[in-house]
């Protein structure tokens, strides 16, 4: 190669580089643009939500809740009702109660009969019923029905163990 072409092909080589380095930069702005013509305001964005349908907002919504991990749930709302007060004389009306826990008070001197009617009633394994049994007042069934709370106790007291019913 002469001189001359050897130039040549350097003037060609930094012209390919400085217009590599243009088309870089412009895509760069371009993706510029891009992003901030996606940008929507407040405005825009209500706007495009009152344009959709119930189904449309509703496939957002799960979409939403997917991506974020939120629940759109309503929270339940303690409301104030005029007149629900209890005044200091007048003594709230007894509710009638539907679920009970039984609560294991004492063990009494078959402790092995008491593991044994843990183990029948909870299902727990060997080791979680005697340590329940050890420890001794504790919870051994939370919300039952009376009916079963009653055979439950029943079930505990032909072995010795004392049984309470909150």
């Amino acid at each position: 190669m002469s001189k001359a072409q050897t130039k040549e092909a350097g003037e060609t080589a930094k012209e390919k580089e400085v217009a590599k380095e243009k088309d870089v930069t412009k895509e760069k702005e371009m993706a510029k643009e891009k992003k901030e013509k996606a940008k929507l305001t407040k405005e825009q964005f209500f706007g495009h939500l009152d344009s959709l349908t119930v189904l449309e907002l509703a496939d957002y919504i799960k979409e939403f809740e997917e991506r974020y991990g939120v629940s759109a749930a309503a929270a339940p709302v303690a409301l104030a009702v005029p007149g629900a007060a209890v005044s200091q004389g007048e003594a709230p009306a007894e509710e009638v109660k539907s679920e009970f826990t039984v609560v294991l008070k004492s063990v009494g001197e078959k402790k092995i009969n008491v593991i044994k009617t843990v183990r029948e009633v909870t299902s727990l394994g060997l080791k979680e019923a005697k340590d329940l049994v050890d420890s001794a007042p504790k919870p051994v069934k939370e919300n039952v029905s009376k009916e079963e709370a009653e055979e439950i106790k029943a079930k505990f007291e032909s072995v010795g163990a004392e049984i309470e019913l909150q």
